[in-house]
């Protein structure tokens, strides 16, 4: 190593390393923000230095040392600074930054020369007193210099270097011991403020470093907190953050929401890894629309959303949606097996269908439940006919927390029929309600709407109180049926509720039969058979009702303590024809081997009352039997029966 390399070995060791290094990044930016002010007062320092070393050699030295050099110096002075001043450092380019670093430290080193030059040159000039002023001058000038340049510690260690070492020599070859003292003394408290200088800086860059950490760390806990990280796309808080703002202004734009539609079956099948595997390829998929005109986000589950903006090409929400859907159609691959998601959509329009985020979200979830019931796989567009059913609903919703619920709604009856007594055995309670403005509403309407709204519990035990008090009438050999809710047996509250409505009702709980759908038992399996174990033990039957319609109706029948099933009236659309026949015989037959009392729905007329007869059906319940009724029209055309006034059912049947 060579004595220059030990040199500036130990000059790094002695300043630190951050002092020689390059400004850059955002540092640069940093750096210059902090120089701006500082570099300004040292331009009128300079500029007001020079004017008092002027003043004092004026007349002593020549005129283009007192006057020429000292308007030149003040004139490039002011002219920097006043272009410091219309800087405006924090909206520059890491680049431009940089460029103005290295612009700054080359013109420090130009004015270091300049001006410790010029100073050596008037100090040979008059007397010990202005001799002694050019010692102040250099002295005061180069720590001015350090203090200003701090953010610049490259400027100013080159600038501390030319004037000492100049002030130095020139002093030494002076041979005057005053002037060498001066030299002296000056070079040993720069060495000190230079070291001060250093440190300072490097506590600077320490604190950007820190900084930039902290703010990395921020924009990473930020963007992590706006993405899914299983897709890698915008999630639930950044799409309606992107919402609400679009909804501050004016330009339309529609609001778009994805569901898959086989997603369920294929994580119950594959499993969640598998689950996981469509969702990514989903995300991947949509995030293939995202531009400047659609933003895509995963809403949570298997639901996604986009905005959707007006495009150039003239393509609407509805064209943009129709091509994500049929992206979305494509198989997945999973391993050796390939699926189909696909997806049907709700879309709604801002501003016809909302003003606000809420509600234009609303609405296109509305569309979208439209669009998994009647138009699966495709998209449904909000319209004022939903609009309407929107309105309806929620005077629905509405009227059911209304305290005059309990004297509008009603049980009525319909009679299930013993085909070898050819006597009414049972009959199933269902609910009926005529509201006073909004007219008769249909049971599956008022019982959704309960579900949503959380009056189930209400409803249900209202109904149960109605129906027990009127079964109370039937003869002991009659009893009663009554629907569960798919929310009911999930409601521990609920369930707690029946039993002693039950209990305080007098009515025999072996003549109650409670009916349950399969989607009230997939709500929640495991507590679905906590309630059922529990109503049994009270004496209460349990029936699966619309048995056939779902994919694991036969795993319930296996797997729960259930009295009887209800076999859905969906079958008796196609029982004239051979296979339809076939089908609702396999169905009575593995109820017999299961020994599995059972119960056919919707029979209207005499030739499915004959087939139903042949294939050795027990019980049936139907129009041909007998219409909803309220139980005193039952309990007279029963009294009629029993005296022999009009024939037993189904023919005439017991109501037209």
């Amino acid at each position: 190593m060579s004595s220059f390399e030990r040199v500036r070995a130990q000059v790094h060791r002695f300043l630190g390393e951050e002092m020689f290094a390059r400004s850059s990044g955002p540092v640069a930016v940093r750096q210059l923000v902090e120089l701006r002010t500082q570099v300004i007062s040292l331009y009128a320092l300079l500029s007001v230095n020079a004017c008092a070393l002027a003043f004092t050699h004026f007349g002593l030295a020549p005129a283009w040392l007192t006057l020429v050099c000292p308007a030149v110096f003040v004139s490039i002075c002011a002219a920097r600074a006043l272009q410091w001043w219309r800087m405006r450092p924090a909206t520059f380019s890491e680049a431009q930054a940089e460029r103005h670093l290295r612009l700054t430290t080359a013109l420090a080193l130009v004015f270091a020369v300049s001006f410790v030059g010029w100073a050596i040159a008037l100090g040979v000039h008059g007397g010990p007193y202005e001799q002694g002023h050019v010692a102040i001058f250099i002295a005061i000038t180069v720590i001015g210099c350090i203090f200003c340049l701090t953010h610049l510690p490259l400027a100013a260690f080159g600038v501390t270097v030319i004037v000492t070492v100049a002030f130095l020599i020139h002093c030494l070859t002076s041979r005057n011991g005053v002037f060498i003292a001066i030299a002296l003394n000056t070079t040993f408290v720069t060495v000190v403020m230079v070291r001060i200088l250093a440190n300072n800086f490097r506590a600077f860059i320490t604190l950007m470093r820190a900084q930039f950490e902290a703010q990395r760390l921020a924009e990473e806990n930020a963007r992590l907190a706006l993405s899914d990280s299983l897709t890698g796309l915008p999630n639930r808080r950044a799409f309606f953050s992107e919402l609400e703002v679009l909804t501050e202004g004016e330009p339309p734009f529609a609001l778009a929401i994805f569901d898959l539609d086989r997603f369920k079956p294929i994580n119950d099948t594959y499993g969640h890894k598998a689950g996981d595997r469509v969702l990514q390829e989903t995300g991947r998929r949509l995030a293939g629309f995202a531009g400047s005109g659609v933003s895509v986000a995963r809403l949570g589950g298997d639901e996604f959303g986009a905005l959707i903006r007006p495009s150039s090409e003239g393509d609407d929400g509805a064209a943009v949606c129709a091509r994500i859907c049929e992206a979305l159609r494509a198989p997945i691959r999973l391993g050796e097996t390939w699926v189909t998601a696909g997806c049907s959509a709700g879309l709604a329009l801002y501003p016809a269908a909302g003003r606000d985020a809420a509600a234009l979200f609303d609405r296109a979830d509305y569309a979208l439940y439209h669009s998994k019931l009647n138009q699966r796989g495709h998209t449904t567009m909000f319209s004022q006919e939903h609009e309407n059913a929107i309105r309806t609903e929620r005077a629905i919703e509405a009227a059911l927390h209304s305290p005059d619920l309990v004297r509008e709604i009603e049980v009525q009856v319909q009679p299930i029929l013993d085909l070898r007594t050819n006597r009414v055995v049972m009959v199933e309670g269902l609910a009926r309600w005529t509201h006073p403005t909004l007219g008769r509403i249909a049971p599956d309407r008022f019982i959704a709407a309960a579900e949503r709204c959380g009056a189930i519990h209400r409803l249900t035990t209202t109904l149960l109180r109605k129906a027990l008090a009127d079964a109370a009438r039937l003869p002991p050999g009659i009893g009663l049926s009554f629907n569960l809710s798919s929310h009911d047996l999930a409601s521990p509250e609920t369930v707690i509720s029946i039993m002693e409505i039950v209990r305080a009702s007098g009515f025999d709980p072996r003549r109650l039969t409670l009916e349950l759908t399969e989607t009230a038992l997939m709500r929640d399996f495991e507590r679905a058979c906590d309630a059922i174990t529990l109503l049994r033990a009270l004496g209460i039957q349990i029936a699966l009702d619309d048995f056939g319609t779902g994919y694991s109706s036969l795993s319930y029948v296996h797997r729960l303590p259930l009295d009887k099933v209800k076999i859905d009236r969906s079958f008796m659309a196609d029982l004239h024809a051979p296979r339809g026949e076939r089908i609702v015989a396999t169905i009575l037959d593995f109820c017999r081997n299961l020994d599995l009392p059972c119960i056919v729905e919707g029979v209207e007329t005499e030739g499915q009352l004959a087939i139903l007869r042949r294939l050795g059906c027990r019980s049936v319940q139907g129009y041909l039997i007998g219409r909803p009724m309220r139980m005193t029209a039952l309990l007279q055309r029963l009294d009629e029966i029993e005296a022999g006034a009009v024939e037993a059912p189904p023919a005439p049947r017991l109501i037209a």
